[in-house]
């Protein structure tokens, strides 16, 4: 038939890669109850579910994983060493519930919910008391933990491996999805950067999806590990921005043009008050930054003696340095003088020199 069909005629095999996807998810009770009014958490946990379940429906090999950043800790949502009786079966359920389900929608859908509830039950009034950051950096450290755990990456990094019988490993495309609502996160500002920098190493994007509040570092992160920043216009609209923006994964990015941030705020924080801050002094042994220098000129990290003698009034007026003119010319001029004042004393045009 090929002879006889003029038509060129391609056998290619695409190996696509399954991909793992890291959700991390802002639990802060302080900054969703700011957003009571337009998303409500539960609203908000039934809208990434719907994200979750559309990404296991690309390809039957996918992964996902769910991890809560709380007030105080970061843990797990899906998967969790604990069996709940959804995944079971047992118990005095509807058998009937999941007859047109899913049933990998159904164990990840019941995990979650169950892991959540147990999260809230067990935070407490106390905790909640003056607790308006979120255990961020625990949460990304568990994220590429995962990560690495699962996935073999192709510089030859040692993986765990999924699927696949007599110990074969699957290469797989990880990233990172942070549904933030808190605020800055300057109490955590060496931890977060160790881990954007661990992400930017493995190659793993850090997605941004900022539903309230502002900070920083988040942005840096994405920046960073060439992950996707948005900041949402219209909270109440969170499951589209999901499936519009942050369901392609790093292969399907290729081919698209993602939303990208135009400004990006690279300052960092001080490591004395942990604020952030415009202009620092920065030791120059372990480039811990300060606001002002430290009591005694003594570095707090490495216990340095910083060198202050030489800082300038930063208020004050730019110095002037008054330089001197090069005379490269004038030299050159004079060189070319004197050699033809010789060239003149020992000959004459048109005769030769002797």
């Amino acid at each position: 038939m090929d002879t006889v069909d003029a038509s060129a005629h391609y056998s290619q095999s695409i190996d696509e890669k399954p991909s793992l996807l890291v959700l991390i998810l802002d639990t802060n009770p302080y900054a969703w109850s700011t957003l009571s009014a337009t998303l409500p958490l539960d609203r908000a946990l039934a809208s990434i579910l719907i994200f979750l379940n559309a990404h296991m429906a690309f390809s039957h090999a996918n992964r996902v994983a769910v991890i809560a950043s709380h007030t105080k800790s970061a843990r797990f949502l899906y998967p969790t060493t604990t069996t709940t009786a959804a995944a079971g079966g047992s118990g005095g359920e509807d058998p009937f519930r999941d007859a047109n389900k899913y049933r990998q929608f159904r164990i990840i859908e019941d995990q979650v919910q169950a892991s959540f509830a147990e999260l809230m039950r067990q935070t407490t009034t106390e905790e909640l008391v003056d607790s308006k950051e979120t255990m961020m950096a625990g949460a990304l450290g568990l994220a590429l933990g995962y990560i690495n755990r699962l996935v073999r990456v192709d510089d030859g990094g040692i993986g765990g491996g999924i699927g696949g019988g007599g110990g074969e490993v699957i290469s797989m495309n990880a990233r990172i999805l942070v549904v933030s609502v808190s605020g800055d996160l300057a109490e955590q500002y060496v931890p977060v950067m160790n881990s954007i920098f661990a992400a930017q190493r493995k190659k793993i994007p850090i997605d941004i999806c900022k539903v309230a509040g502002e900070t920083v570092f988040l942005q840096q992160a994405s920046d960073t590990t060439r992950g996707i920043y948005m900041q949402l216009e219209h909270p109440e609209s969170l499951l589209q921005y999901l499936m519009m923006s942050f369901i392609p994964d790093t292969a399907t990015r290729r081919h698209l043009v993602p939303p990208t941030q135009i400004n990006v705020d690279f300052r960092a924080a001080c490591f004395c008050h942990k604020n952030v801050v415009d202009i620092g002094f920065v030791c120059s042994i372990c480039l811990s930054i300060f606001c002002t220098p430290p009591e005694g000129a003594i570095c707090t990290t490495c216990n340095t003696k910083l060198d202050i003698s030489a800082l300038g009034n930063f208020g004050g007026s730019p110095a002037v340095v008054s330089t001197k003119k090069k005379r490269t010319k004038k030299l050159k001029q004079s060189k070319a003088t004197s050699f033809s004042n010789e060239a003149s004393a020992t000959s004459t045009p048109g005769t030769p020199a002797s």
